[in-house]
């Protein structure tokens, strides 16, 4: 390590963390807290790197001269305000030309710049690790249970009132089933994931339970770990129950939106024609057009929902048919009370205790 560089274990020393790689370097996965100030537009290190391929010299001195302009650009905008003592950590993908050409210019200027060792592959390495060992080190309260029973909402509820827990569908930005995109919210990418989980499993204390809610291994498009689906497949669950009405107006109010754009909510219906038929999604597709809420939701409830929780939860968590009945009323319109009589009733549960959560 040289005198102008820095190890992810010192990242608290710096002021701030200044991520030189592109715009879709950036979007793909980022070191939590970054800022974007790229010295290659993703159109130049395309450029670049086609002409790399030519006449390497060439290249370089055309990489060098664009990288001085983008330099100077940022130095007139970007850090124009920046005190003579402001520290900045500056990284690339491996801690290359990109953020070792910014380091230096800093330190010309004054300020006491670093560059990352090993760039932004030495954090992606670091998250990876992470994945595989901590999720091992918890012990989790897995909330089980049918679609539309509010496991999501208790989850949240248990949070409000001081309980330890992991929300995997708040880090994945989806509900977890066919139907459960945001609306106007895309996922992140499956290494923006990683890196948010691995953070979340940072910040847990393993001396106090956590709670989390039962996932497939999937959630929309992203991958769970092998080592947290490993961690949770022996764990103690609870059997989340609601009343079949409150189940169809828990959906119909957590889903409404879908309605918004009936065509592309029927299209995601569609997918389902393999496994029930196309006259049963047309017949889906009339109720959508209907604004048959209610119906719609019950349907699915009975002949996809129940029977696709039945066929893959008992393979994934171990434990679930010894699971704790929790009957919960989903729509109450305050849930923390809720949450309460949970955590009373875990107490009491010698299998389940949950030690320090009433103190």
């Amino acid at each position: 390590m040289n005198n102008q560089s820095a190890t992810l274990a010192e990242l608290d020393r710096f002021d701030t963390l200044v991520d030189v790689r592109t715009p879709l370097e950036f979007a793909d996965d980022h070191l939590p807290g970054a800022i974007n100030v790229p010295v290659l537009s993703d159109e130049e290190r395309v450029a670049v790197g086609t002409l790399y391929k030519q006449a390497p010299f060439e290249a370089t001195r055309y990489g060098a001269a664009l990288v001085a302009r983008n330099i100077a650009h940022h130095l007139d905008t970007t850090f124009a305000d920046r005190p003579p003592r402001w520290k900045p950590l500056i990284y690339c993908w491996r801690g290359g030309k990109r953020s070792g050409s910014m380091t230096a210019w800093f330190n010309l200027i004054g300020w006491k710049a670093r560059q990352l060792e090993g760039g932004y592959k030495a954090y992606r390495h670091e998250v990876l690790a992470r994945l595989d060992r901590l999720p091992g080190r918890f012990d989790y309260r897995v909330l089980a249970g049918l679609t539309g029973s509010g496991k999501t909402r208790l989850l949240r509820a248990l949070a409000g009132r001081g309980a330890q827990v992991l929300d995997l569908e708040r880090l994945a930005c989806h509900r977890g089933s066919l139907l459960g995109a945001l609306p106007g919210e895309a996922q992140p990418s499956q290494k923006s994931f990683e890196s948010r989980l691995a953070q979340a499993l940072a910040g847990l204390d393993p001396a106090r339970p956590v709670f989390v809610e039962a996932e497939s291994r999937r959630i929309g498009s992203l991958r769970l770990p092998q080592a947290l689906m490993q961690a949770l497949a022996g764990a103690a669950c609870i059997r989340v129950e609601a009343r079949p009405e409150d189940r169809v107006a828990f959906l119909c109010q957590d889903y409404a939106a879908l309605f918004a754009d009936p065509a592309a909510f029927k299209q995601q219906l569609a997918r389902l024609a393999e496994l029930h038929g196309r006259r049963t999604v047309a017949h889906w597709h009339a109720l959508v057009d209907a604004g048959a809420m209610a119906e719609l939701f019950a349907e699915l409830i009975e002949r996809h929902y129940d029977p696709a929780y039945l066929r893959s939860s008992h393979g994934l968590y171990a434990r679930l048919p010894q699971a704790l009945p929790f009957a919960f009323r989903p729509d109450a319109a305050d849930l923390g009370p809720e949450a309460d009589r949970l955590l009373a009733g875990l107490s009491m549960a010698p299998a389940l205790a949950v030690p320090g959560e009433m103190a």
